[in-house]
Formats: C-alpha cells, structure tokens, sequence
C-alpha cells in the first residue's frame, strides 16, 4: 500500500505547493483511492509534478463538509470522469468558523455541488469491498478538540457549534496492516481509535490525518498528555499534520518520539 500526501499546509519537495488543506492519494492492491481534495485545485497541480495520474482515480472520500477538504470537488470532478465521491450525509450543511473579527464565515462546501450525479450519499458504516470501509457516528467519550468551539452550523436563523455528524473515516485492511485515515478528528483522535478498535476488533496498525489540536498550547499539556499517552498504548504509528498545529506536534512529538512523523505535501509512505 502506497499513500501519497498530495497537499498539505506544508511541502518537503521544492515541486509540491502548500496550502491549508488536505488530499491523499491512497493505492492499495486493487483500488486507487482520493481521499479529500484540498481547498482548490493545488492536489492536481501537485499530482502531475509527482507523476501521478488522477484519471485513474476509482473512488473519492470526502472526510468532512469543510472548504480545505472538499473545495477541489468540482476540480476533481473535470479531471475524471469516471469516479464516484462517497460524502457523509450532511456534508452539504451552512457551515461556518467564527474568527477574530467576531463574524461568522462560510466555512462550507460548494452549494451548487449538492445534486451532483457522481456524488454517492452514505450514513453509518459503508463497506467499499477490497477491505475498504467508511465508517463515522463517533461517540464522545475522552473529550472533542477544544477548536470546535468556533466551528458552527447555521441552523434557522442562528448558528450551533458543529456536532461534525457529518465526518467520516476509511479504515483499510490488507496484507495484516490496519490503516486509519482521519482527515481532521474534529470527533476526536481518541474516541475514533477507540470506536474502530470496539467495531472493528483491534485497533489500527497506522493512523494518517490530521487531529484538529492546532487551538492547543503547552498551557494545554495535560490535554495533550492525555493524547499522546492513549497513542501510544495503540502501538499504532501516527503521521499527521494540517489541523494539528505545529505547536501541538512539537509538543506530541517529545512524548511519542518515532511513533509520530509529520506528513508534509509530498511524503510518499510506503506501508508494507
């Protein structure tokens, strides 16, 4: 299994933009998989410049309903003409962040998207066959990421923080490894490692995505402490980065040593 980091705040290679986003491009030994497609169309830029042709692209994931995960949709959409794009029921609600200015802004999808032909409508657990599975509906048990609180859902005529009901996560299993791909775990990194380990029998051998602590600061050291103590006990390896925050992985990364990496625009991980 090969996953290819096509976009990412930051870049390892000179030919690879950044930007503040996320997409993944995942081979496993019979699919070809897209996993988010960042905030425009950058992921396409950066998969020609690393050889990789995304008309041979058989699915599309998209983890959640936010703009640097799905704003490339109708980019992706013209560069191949052939792949369905399995999205959350929900993904298409008003959604908004709440910044500095103290106004709310449109943190959402394309609209006009909604009705599109090559958009498959999951809810629950989807099974993709080839040991693919898409799966959400992650109880809160060790607690959700403190920037949720500014993450809203305008429902009416006022805004709700964000239940984020709408996330989704791809678990692959193949050749004895268990990998977890999690976009941004606004539902939590704990709670979803421990939702895949009661559903799906043990926990994940790899974990990539982002984790949604980059509203943490050392003054949240036991928070983080927390986390990382739970990664750890998994034996999992972690490579994340976006929504983390680099202040968080620096933090994270003198508790877990080599078993977190960052994953930077242009990491090709090979899993074997």
């Amino acid at each position: 299994m090969r996953v290819t980091v096509l976009v990412e705040n930051t870049s390892c290679k000179s030919s690879i933009g950044a930007q503040h986003g996320l997409s993944l491009f995942i081979e496993t030994e019979d699919k070809r998989i897209l996993f988010d497609m960042g905030a425009d169309d950058l992921f396409l830029k950066n998969a020609e410049a690393l050889g990789i042709d995304l008309k041979t692209v058989d699915l599309a994931i998209l983890s959640h309903g936010h703009w640097d995960h799905g704003g490339g949709i109708a980019a992706f959409f013209a560069a191949n003409d052939k792949a369905p794009l399995y999205i959350k029921r929900g993904a298409f609600a008003p959604l908004y962040s709440l910044r500095s200015d103290g106004a709310h802004h449109w943190a959402g999808l394309e609209p006009s998207l909604e009705g599109n032909e090559r958009i498959i409508y999951n809810e629950g657990e989807t099974i993709l066959g080839d040991g693919l599975t898409l799966f959400g509906d992650i109880p809160d048990v060790h607690g959700l990421p403190l920037g949720n609180q500014t993450l809203f859902e305008r429902v009416g005529g006022h805004y709700e923080v964000d239940p984020f009901s709408h996330e989704q996560y791809l678990l692959i299993e193949e050749g004895g490894h268990r990998v977890l791909i999690t976009g941004c775990s606004h539902r939590g990194i704990a709670n979803i490692i421990e939702a895949t380990e009661k559903r799906y029998g043990s926990v994940p051998t790899t974990v990539i995505g982002g984790f949604h602590l980059m509203d943490y600061t050392e003054e949240d050291h036991e928070a983080l402490d927390r986390i990382a103590a739970g990664l750890l006990a998994t034996g999992a390896r972690f490579y994340t980065g976006h929504c983390t925050g680099e202040e968080s992985y620096e933090y994270l990364k003198r508790i877990m040593g080599p078993s977190l990496h960052y994953a930077s625009g242009g990491l090709v991980l090979e899993i074997e």
